[in-house]
């Protein structure tokens, strides 16, 4: 079984978040599926999709603050500085996390570790909703 579907997540502030919950309640057809993949693919330059600590929400915090040390707004050199300072920070963000993502199915269960959560990284300081491409291949 091949199925594709387009998910639209909601808006969120910046920051990294867990939105496993959102988007495995927008695919009842994984349940079906004994074994497989499901890939997502996050479809925007100014945010990211990675898999990392689900517990504790202060890494998500640090990983903000890191990414913002890393990537600074207001950058003197920085080009690209039409759509605002916090664009293209968002760009380097999005670019160092990636977009994509690919989990297995067993049993109609992602199988993420214990510890691991799916995040979206919203870089953007007004994001509008995000649209998430899922392709879940199985039998």
């Amino acid at each position: 079984m091949w199925l594709q579907k387009k998910i639209q997540l909601e808006a969120r502030n910046r920051g990294f978040h867990l939105i496993a919950e959102e988007v495995l309640g927008n695919l009842p057809e994984l349940k079906s599926i004994e074994l497989g993949l499901a890939h997502f693919f996050l479809q925007h330059t100014s945010a990211s999709l990675s898999l990392n600590e689900n517990a504790d929400s202060s890494v998500r915090s640090d990983m903000e603050s890191h990414f913002n040390q890393l990537a600074p707004e207001d950058v003197p050199y920085y080009e690209h500085t039409f759509e605002g300072p916090d664009d293209m920070p968002a760009h380097i963000k999005s670019g160092l996390l990636g977009t994509e993502c690919s989990v297995p199915i067993t049993d109609g269960c992602l199988q993420l570790g214990i510890w691991q959560g799916l995040y979206l990284g919203e870089h953007r300081n007004h994001a509008k909703s995000r649209t998430l491409l899922v392709t879940l291949q199985g039998s």
